[in-house]
């Protein structure tokens, strides 16, 4: 109980030491020094404490009262006032920082700054103390002392600069209107220059690259950084950093400042994805947590530096950079998020036919498939989505769909048929319809396989998934239109494959409801008369005689619904069908449509229709 009130407050303090309770302290010390039993050992230890506390406590009431009217005293004889209050602080003590901020020397402290007091380095540390606490950060602010510990920015000595930094960072941490006024007031500028000026000093570098950290993700801040050059002070600290936490710190402002277009494009240039791209040499193949930590950002970094075109360009080099060809290694990594870092660089770099054209010539395609493989059963999701994404961009140019067709991945990446995953599953529909698009051989082959159509229709009633759903339909509709296949079509037509398509043609989207309808009226114009009973049970005709009639319906989807209708046509079953739906008033009404092609598509369409009857 007696331990406990050294925690009291500096009346009681006073009371217990003017009541002699020091000395009696002190004595029972004296007599039970020299024993060995615990017990005693305790007691001394307890009192000891204590009665530092009490004249610790007593001495800094005495210094706090003493700062608080130091207009009557010389700078020499403050010194050891500031000493005790910073002794007081460092002991860390609860309550400490908050009884010197209720004594009423801040106004003072700010005062001291202000002057140019030769006391403002111990000053500044002493505030630097005080805001640890985070109660007291306010009541700073409001004495003056951000506005007077700014200009002590422009110090030439460490020390200060040190001390200065670690103030105003503490005071305005987690304080978005004090961090934006520090912005404009200038210190960005002014951090840089520093870490420039003193690249060497740990402890201040530490300071200035704390304080870019919180103040990162202002626009402003941004702007203030883009005209100082600060990518080639921050890749030499990334290089010379003595552990994972001060490499954390730079690889976040990193991170923080490459949102920036304008920043994306410095840090390439400067050389910052080779510093990142060494960093992660070094750290590969161990076990570290923090150091797999950094490879983490580090690679998520390149590849959000490579989402600028510039950026991409300059990182690709033409295949033969160094950035590229490490990237090239993390598809073979052991290391499931370099692999996964390395797929979406491969789809990043991909953005253009140019890098997809080179890229397929310097063979990275195999390296894809075999990571796909590796993670086909119960692997990794984000690491299979991102792969399918690289291969999906590498075949939109049409001569390396011919390539990677005879390579063989379609038949390789089928093996992701089986996937549970709805990302995968959504991915690996987009590949493979790109990978059909435009070409016969394949669509066909793909459209007769009757284990991927099964599992295209199954895809197709996705009801927790509408992406899924639509990727799925949209092969199914690429399958007809690419192939041009009977053998397609039956195969569609016997899954059931009309009724999807029907829906697709029915959806919210256009794109979809032409290639659905395409898709309809090459099968239609194929073989019509296996498609009559298909067309029949879908109520194919009073859908398109809707489609026709919808005021607010797109003019390139009508197009299309007639293009559907005049192959339907050629069939004289479907001809009656459509005398009984009145077809012929739904095209009458469109022969004086604003579109010309609309109104001459559907008078060519009656026309036939007339002579046919």
């Amino acid at each position: 109980m007696v331990y406990d009130l050294q925690f009291g407050g500096d009346t009681l303090k006073l009371q217990f030491v003017e009541s002699g309770v020091p000395e009696a302290l002190s004595e029972m010390i004296r007599e039970l020094q020299g024993g060995l039993d615990p017990h005693d050992f305790s007691s001394i230890t307890i009192a000891s404490n204590l009665i530092v506390c009490l004249l610790l406590r007593d001495s800094l009431s005495e210094a706090l009262e003493a700062i608080t009217v130091s207009t009557e005293l010389m700078e020499e004889e403050l010194k050891p006032h500031l000493d005790t209050v910073l002794t007081a602080l460092l002991e860390k003590r609860k309550g400490t920082a908050i009884e010197v901020a209720k004594s009423g020397i801040l106004p003072t402290l700010a005062q001291a700054l202000q002057n140019r007091s030769s006391l403002a380095c111990q000053v500044a540390l002493v505030v630097a103390e005080i805001a640890r606490e985070a109660a007291v950060r306010e009541p700073c602010i409001e004495a003056g002392l951000v506005t007077a510990l700014v200009p002590h920015l422009n110090s030439i000595d460490q020390e200060m600069l040190l001390n200065t930094g670690r103030a105003i960072g503490r005071i305005c941490f987690d304080n978005s209107t004090q961090q934006d006024q520090l912005v404009q007031s200038g210190v960005i500028p002014r951090l840089v220059s520093i870490m420039r000026e003193y690249p060497e000093n740990d402890p201040l570098v530490n300071v200035c690259l704390l304080a870019l950290c919180n103040l990162a993700d202002m626009d402003l801040a941004r702007e203030a950084l883009a005209d100082q050059g600060v990518a080639e002070v921050l890749t030499f600290q990334l290089k010379r950093a003595p552990d994972a936490e001060r490499r954390h710190v730079i690889l976040e402002v990193l991170g923080s400042l490459g949102e920036s277009d304008t920043l994306k494009l410095q840090f390439v240039e400067s050389g910052v994805p080779e510093a990142l791209s060494e960093m992660i040499r070094e750290l590969q193949g161990g076990s570290d947590p923090h150091d797999l930590c950094s490879i983490k950002i580090a690679s998520n970094l390149i590849v959000s530096l490579l989402l600028g075109d510039e950026s991409m360009q300059k990182c690709f080099g033409e295949g033969s950079g160094r950035v590229y060809q490490d990237i090239l290694s993390w598809l073979q990594s052991s290391n499931t998020q370099l692999q996964l870092s390395g797929a979406l660089a491969i789809a990043n770099f991909a953005r253009n036919d140019s890098n997809c054209v080179k890229m397929l010539d310097l063979g990275v395609v195999p390296h894809i498939l075999t990571l796909l493989e590796q993670h086909v059963d119960e692997g990794d999701v984000s690491v299979q989505h991102a792969g399918l994404s690289a291969l999906r961009n590498l075949a939109i140019p049409a001569t390396n769909k011919v390539q990677m067709l005879e390579d063989g991945v379609t038949e390789r990446i089928k093996t992701l048929l089986r996937s549970n995953m709805p990302p995968v599953q959504f991915k690996l529909l987009g590949t493979l319809r790109m990978m059909v698009d435009g070409q016969e051989e394949a669509a066909s082959a793909l459209g007769r396989d009757a284990v991927l159509l099964a599992r295209v229709i199954e895809w197709c009633e996705a009801k927790d998934h509408a992406g899924v759903r639509g990727e799925a339909n949209r092969l199914l509709a690429a399958l007809i239109r690419h192939s041009r296949n009977p053998e397609v079509i039956h195969a569609v037509t016997n899954v059931d494959g009309v009724r999807h398509l029907m829906s697709m043609a029915t959806s919210e989207h256009v794109i979809m409801q032409n290639e659905a309808l395409v898709a309809l009226a090459i099968a239609s114009a194929t073989d019509i008369e296996s498609m009559q009973k298909p067309f029949r049970e879908a109520e194919l005709l009073p859908t398109l005689q809707k489609m026709l009639e919808d005021p607010a319906g797109a003019v390139d989807v009508k197009f299309s619904a007639l293009g559907l209708i005049c192959s339907l046509a050629n069939s004289s079953v479907m001809r009656e069908e459509m005398d009984s739906v009145n077809m012929k008033d739904s095209l009458s009404k469109l022969t004086d449509d604003s579109s010309s092609k609309l109104a001459s598509q559907a008078n060519s369409i009656l026309a036939m229709l007339s002579d046919a009857s």
